[in-house]
């Protein structure tokens, strides 16, 4: 249902833009998130989009990140300005749904110091 790409290998100060396409028109009924998992760590909120157009950030991406969607497209985004090295992580999007969260793949981001 969900198909994240975007990820790869930065330095310090780069900048990605991640996609999260969806087979359906789901991100103009339901919230769109991104979530992201580092090396022995939790999996963390990073971002969301509410169906609205809403946006709320993590604290330690507030000011660097921005989500968007565009619902002609069935797509969010994460653009991620201002990379560190603490921002390396696999990225989940996900939306969440009563009947049961949908998941994309992951994409890795590394960033390099």
């Amino acid at each position: 249902q969900l198909q994240a790409s975007g990820g790869g290998l930065v330095h310090t100060g780069g900048s990605l833009r991640l996609s999260c396409a969806a087979s359906g028109r789901i991100f103009s009924l339901y919230d769109g998130n991104w979530f992201r998992q580092a090396p022995g760590k939790q999996r963390e909120w990073v971002a969301t989009i509410t169906s609205g157009g809403s946006t709320a950030y993590a604290d330690s991406v507030k000011g660097r990140f921005t989500i968007s969607k565009d619902n002609a497209k069935n797509a969010v985004y994460l653009q991620m300005n201002s990379l560190k090295p603490e921002d390396t992580a696999v990225y989940y999007c996900n939306v969440p749904r009563r009947l049961g969260d949908y998941w994309g793949q992951g994409t890795q981001v590394t960033v390099s110091s």
